[in-house]
């Protein structure tokens, strides 16, 4: 006898029918996907390490896209202040914002999923606290929170994460929590209790897999917004150390000289930082038609 109403590999072929039946997001699946191989591969990809002193060539800097370099190399997209191949820095921090996106939203999927089965579950005392914490979080406008943080602590890496999962664990706990709230009554749960299950097992090997779809809603949609407000706080010059940048802080380097002409410095990493968050919130919008039964219908 299985207790799952909604298998785990059902979910996955209902979700990939949904997005293969409808063009715009299949394709902005696969500019997601070309997206993350090029920030994978970007040592292998990128024509230079553009944060290595030996391949930078200062008499190269502000050269506009196609110029050619004094030591004989084509840059595609232009140089930036320092004589750094703006390919080649776009491909880096394409790398670093999105596993610093991807990281916290992980980081904040698995605290928020945990304290909102465990609020539907137990419900009582432990419901009222956490739901009261869920309120106090999402009473604030997050990326002003995320300052706040970022301001008391300084740059970093992991600060930038730790910050991004303060603001965000909230929305998964009440999206969590909702759906487990529905599940919680069924005879699936009631059958487990009396079989002697513990409490653990039943939150995570039957509660959570029949929260999924509004789960992975929730966590496509968290990832672009935690890439945004990444780039958000690094442009701001108080998120990721000029030593890790990513697209936000290329985008403010860019936006120095901006009046000056130089236009590609700024503009290239933003409609690279736009067309990746545009398309993972296609594809999460396709999924929340494709997911929500209310919808389908």
């Amino acid at each position: 006898m299985t207790l799952l109403r909604l298998p785990g590999e059902s979910l996955i072929a209902r979700a990939g029918r949904g997005i293969a039946a409808s063009p715009k997001a299949a394709i902005a699946l696969v500019i997601c996907v070309l997206l993350v191989l090029a920030a994978i591969f970007a040592p292998v990809l990128a024509p230079q390490n553009p944060y290595d002193l030996k391949e930078i060539d200062i008499f190269d800097a502000k050269l506009p896209p196609g110029s050619v370099g004094y030591n004989g190399m084509t840059y595609l997209l232009g140089t930036d202040t320092q004589g750094r191949d703006m390919l080649s820095a776009m491909l880096y921090g394409l790398r670093t914002s999105l596993a610093v996106g991807v990281t916290a939203g992980v980081i904040a999927l698995t605290i928020g999923t945990t304290l909102g089965l465990a609020a539907a579950y137990f419900g009582k005392w432990l419901d009222t606290l956490i739901m009261r914490l869920v309120d106090l979080m999402l009473g604030f406008p997050k990326i002003l929170v995320a300052l706040m943080i970022m301001v008391a602590f300084g740059q970093g890496t992991w600060k930038v994460i730790l910050a991004l999962v303060f603001v965000q664990w909230a929305f998964f706990a009440r999206t969590v929590r909702a759906a487990a709230m529905v599940e919680t009554g069924k005879d699936y749960v009631e059958a487990a209790r009396c079989l002697g299950l513990s409490s653990p097992r039943i939150l995570f090997h039957h509660l959570l897999p029949n929260c999924l779809p509004p789960l992975i809603i929730v966590g496509t949609i968290q990832v672009a917004h935690a890439i945004a407000a990444e780039a958000t706080l690094s442009f701001l010059g108080i998120g990721l150390p000029i030593t890790e940048p990513s697209l936000g802080l290329l985008i403010a380097n860019g936006y120095h000289v901006l009046l000056a002409g130089l236009y590609w410095m700024s503009v290239f990493p933003g409609l690279l930082l736009l067309t990746l968050i545009f398309s993972i919130n296609v594809v999460g919008d396709r999924l929340r038609a494709v997911l929500n039964p209310r919808l389908a219908a």
